[in-house]
Protein backbone atom coordinates (compact mmCIF):
# COMPACT_ATOMS: atom_id res chain seq x y z
CA UNK A 1 0.00 0.00 0.00
CA UNK A 2 1.48 3.39 -0.93
CA UNK A 3 2.36 5.82 1.82
CA UNK A 4 0.43 9.01 2.34
CA UNK A 5 1.87 11.98 0.46
CA UNK A 6 3.98 14.31 2.55
CA UNK A 7 2.19 17.38 3.87
CA UNK A 8 2.80 20.51 1.87
CA UNK A 9 2.38 24.12 2.82
CA UNK A 10 -0.13 26.09 0.81
CA UNK A 11 2.71 27.87 -0.96
CA UNK A 12 4.47 28.75 -2.96
CA UNK A 13 1.72 30.87 -4.38
CA UNK A 14 2.70 32.96 -7.34
CA UNK A 15 2.47 36.51 -6.07
CA UNK A 16 2.69 37.91 -9.59
CA UNK A 17 -0.58 36.11 -10.36
CA UNK A 18 -2.39 36.83 -7.09
CA UNK A 19 -1.20 40.39 -6.45
CA UNK A 20 0.08 41.66 -9.82
CA UNK A 21 -0.51 45.32 -8.92
CA UNK A 22 2.80 45.31 -7.04
CA UNK A 23 4.50 44.69 -10.40
CA UNK A 24 2.42 47.26 -12.28
CA UNK A 25 -0.02 44.77 -13.80
CA UNK A 26 -3.81 44.62 -13.50
CA UNK A 27 -5.30 41.83 -11.43
CA UNK A 28 -8.75 40.35 -10.88
CA UNK A 29 -8.93 41.65 -7.32
CA UNK A 30 -7.35 44.41 -5.30
CA UNK A 31 -7.67 45.92 -1.87
CA UNK A 32 -10.19 48.49 -3.17
CA UNK A 33 -13.72 47.07 -3.25
CA UNK A 34 -15.62 50.31 -3.84
CA UNK A 35 -15.74 53.44 -5.97
CA UNK A 36 -16.17 56.99 -4.71
CA UNK A 37 -19.90 56.84 -5.54
CA UNK A 38 -20.61 53.44 -3.98
CA UNK A 39 -23.58 53.69 -1.55
CA UNK A 40 -22.94 53.09 2.14
CA UNK A 41 -20.51 54.16 4.82
CA UNK A 42 -17.04 54.24 3.28
CA UNK A 43 -14.49 52.61 5.58
CA UNK A 44 -10.90 51.43 5.64
CA UNK A 45 -10.07 48.07 7.19
CA UNK A 46 -6.50 47.72 8.39
CA UNK A 47 -4.33 45.56 10.57
CA UNK A 48 -1.26 43.38 10.69
CA UNK A 49 -0.66 39.65 10.43
CA UNK A 50 1.53 38.41 13.28
CA UNK A 51 2.96 35.04 14.24
CA UNK A 52 2.79 33.55 17.75
CA UNK A 53 5.82 35.57 18.85
CA UNK A 54 4.33 38.85 17.68
CA UNK A 55 6.61 39.00 14.64
CA UNK A 56 5.19 40.46 11.45
CA UNK A 57 4.34 37.98 8.68
CA UNK A 58 5.53 39.80 5.58
CA UNK A 59 4.31 37.35 2.94
CA UNK A 60 0.71 36.67 3.96
CA UNK A 61 -2.17 37.02 1.54
CA UNK A 62 -5.51 38.21 2.89
CA UNK A 63 -8.74 37.76 0.93
CA UNK A 64 -12.03 39.24 2.07
CA UNK A 65 -15.63 38.59 1.04
CA UNK A 66 -18.52 40.72 2.22
CA UNK A 67 -22.02 41.95 1.49
CA UNK A 68 -22.69 45.47 0.27
CA UNK A 69 -24.21 48.19 2.47
CA UNK A 70 -27.72 46.86 1.75
CA UNK A 71 -26.73 43.37 2.93
CA UNK A 72 -26.55 41.65 -0.46
CA UNK A 73 -23.65 39.61 -1.83
CA UNK A 74 -22.43 39.98 -5.39
CA UNK A 75 -23.02 36.30 -6.10
CA UNK A 76 -25.58 34.47 -8.27
CA UNK A 77 -26.93 32.56 -5.26
CA UNK A 78 -27.90 35.79 -3.54
CA UNK A 79 -31.01 36.42 -5.59
CA UNK A 80 -32.75 38.80 -3.18
CA UNK A 81 -33.77 41.27 -5.86
CA UNK A 82 -35.43 43.58 -3.35
CA UNK A 83 -31.90 44.52 -2.23
CA UNK A 84 -29.90 46.59 -4.69
CA UNK A 85 -26.61 45.48 -6.20
CA UNK A 86 -24.04 48.24 -6.55
CA UNK A 87 -22.15 48.28 -9.85
CA UNK A 88 -19.22 49.99 -8.16
CA UNK A 89 -18.85 47.38 -5.43
CA UNK A 90 -17.05 44.06 -5.97
CA UNK A 91 -17.59 42.39 -2.58
CA UNK A 92 -14.23 40.59 -2.92
CA UNK A 93 -10.74 41.90 -2.25
CA UNK A 94 -7.19 40.69 -1.96
CA UNK A 95 -4.14 42.23 -0.28
CA UNK A 96 -0.62 41.05 0.34
CA UNK A 97 1.01 42.07 3.61
CA UNK A 98 3.98 44.42 3.52
CA UNK A 99 7.32 44.14 5.37
CA UNK A 100 5.57 45.14 8.62
CA UNK A 101 2.83 42.54 8.13
CA UNK A 102 0.33 45.32 7.38
CA UNK A 103 -2.74 45.03 5.14
CA UNK A 104 -5.61 47.37 4.30
CA UNK A 105 -8.86 47.43 2.34
CA UNK A 106 -10.99 50.31 1.09
CA UNK A 107 -14.61 49.20 1.24
CA UNK A 108 -18.05 49.96 2.68
CA UNK A 109 -19.50 48.79 5.94
CA UNK A 110 -21.61 45.72 5.11
CA UNK A 111 -25.28 45.35 5.91
CA UNK A 112 -26.75 42.43 7.83
CA UNK A 113 -27.29 39.16 5.97
CA UNK A 114 -29.42 36.14 6.84
CA UNK A 115 -27.72 33.15 8.42
CA UNK A 116 -28.94 29.76 9.62
CA UNK A 117 -32.69 29.65 10.00
CA UNK A 118 -32.89 32.96 8.12
CA UNK A 119 -31.77 34.71 11.32
CA UNK A 120 -29.93 37.97 10.68
CA UNK A 121 -26.19 37.97 11.32
CA UNK A 122 -24.32 41.01 12.58
CA UNK A 123 -22.47 43.03 9.93
CA UNK A 124 -19.21 41.19 9.31
CA UNK A 125 -16.43 40.59 6.81
CA UNK A 126 -15.16 37.07 6.04
CA UNK A 127 -11.39 36.61 5.70
CA UNK A 128 -9.09 33.93 4.36
CA UNK A 129 -5.44 34.05 5.40
CA UNK A 130 -2.61 32.18 3.74
CA UNK A 131 1.10 32.44 4.44
CA UNK A 132 4.35 30.49 4.47
CA UNK A 133 4.40 27.48 6.74
CA UNK A 134 0.62 27.05 6.78
CA UNK A 135 -0.72 23.66 5.68
CA UNK A 136 -4.09 25.12 4.72
CA UNK A 137 -5.90 28.43 4.53
CA UNK A 138 -7.18 29.93 7.76
CA UNK A 139 -10.79 31.13 7.73
CA UNK A 140 -12.12 33.80 10.05
CA UNK A 141 -14.38 36.82 10.10
CA UNK A 142 -14.44 40.11 11.85
CA UNK A 143 -17.18 42.17 13.36
CA UNK A 144 -17.51 45.89 14.10
CA UNK A 145 -17.02 47.37 17.58
CA UNK A 146 -19.88 49.86 17.12
CA UNK A 147 -22.45 47.13 16.38
CA UNK A 148 -22.86 45.85 19.95
CA UNK A 149 -26.58 45.03 19.72
CA UNK A 150 -26.22 43.13 16.42
CA UNK A 151 -23.08 41.38 17.69
CA UNK A 152 -25.05 40.13 20.72
CA UNK A 153 -27.60 38.50 18.39
CA UNK A 154 -25.06 36.88 16.04
CA UNK A 155 -25.13 33.07 16.31
CA UNK A 156 -21.58 32.60 14.97
CA UNK A 157 -20.08 35.11 17.38
CA UNK A 158 -22.10 33.60 20.24
CA UNK A 159 -20.54 30.20 19.46
CA UNK A 160 -17.10 31.60 20.34
CA UNK A 161 -15.91 31.53 23.96
CA UNK A 162 -16.55 34.99 25.44
CA UNK A 163 -12.90 35.53 26.39
CA UNK A 164 -11.82 34.97 22.77
CA UNK A 165 -14.47 37.09 21.02
CA UNK A 166 -12.34 40.27 21.13
CA UNK A 167 -10.00 38.64 18.56
CA UNK A 168 -12.88 39.04 16.07
CA UNK A 169 -13.96 42.61 16.86
CA UNK A 170 -12.39 45.45 14.87
CA UNK A 171 -12.01 48.75 16.72
CA UNK A 172 -13.48 51.84 15.09
CA UNK A 173 -11.66 55.16 14.93
CA UNK A 174 -12.38 58.38 13.10
CA UNK A 175 -9.33 59.81 11.36
CA UNK A 176 -8.79 62.86 9.12
CA UNK A 177 -8.90 60.42 6.17
CA UNK A 178 -12.15 58.78 7.23
CA UNK A 179 -13.44 55.90 9.33
CA UNK A 180 -10.96 53.11 10.06
CA UNK A 181 -11.61 49.70 11.59
CA UNK A 182 -8.49 48.00 12.91
CA UNK A 183 -7.92 44.34 13.73
CA UNK A 184 -4.70 42.36 13.83
CA UNK A 185 -4.66 38.70 12.80
CA UNK A 186 -2.53 36.53 15.10
CA UNK A 187 -1.78 33.10 13.64
CA UNK A 188 -1.00 31.23 16.87
CA UNK A 189 -0.17 31.62 20.54
CA UNK A 190 -1.99 33.14 23.51
CA UNK A 191 -3.58 35.93 21.47
CA UNK A 192 -4.46 33.73 18.49
CA UNK A 193 -7.35 34.93 16.34
CA UNK A 194 -10.35 32.63 16.36
CA UNK A 195 -10.38 30.61 13.13
CA UNK A 196 -13.28 28.56 11.77
CA UNK A 197 -13.63 25.40 9.72
CA UNK A 198 -14.44 26.24 6.10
Amino acid sequence: MPKQSAAQTIGPYFAICLTPEIWGMEGIASNTLRRSDTPGEHIRIEGRVLDGEGVAVSDALIEIWQANAAGRYRHPEDDREELALDEGFTGFGRCRTDADGAFSFETVKPGRVPGQGNRLQAPHVSLIVQARGMLSHAFTRFYFSDEEAANEEDAVLASVEAARRPTLIAARSETPDGIVYRLDIVLQGDEETVFFDA
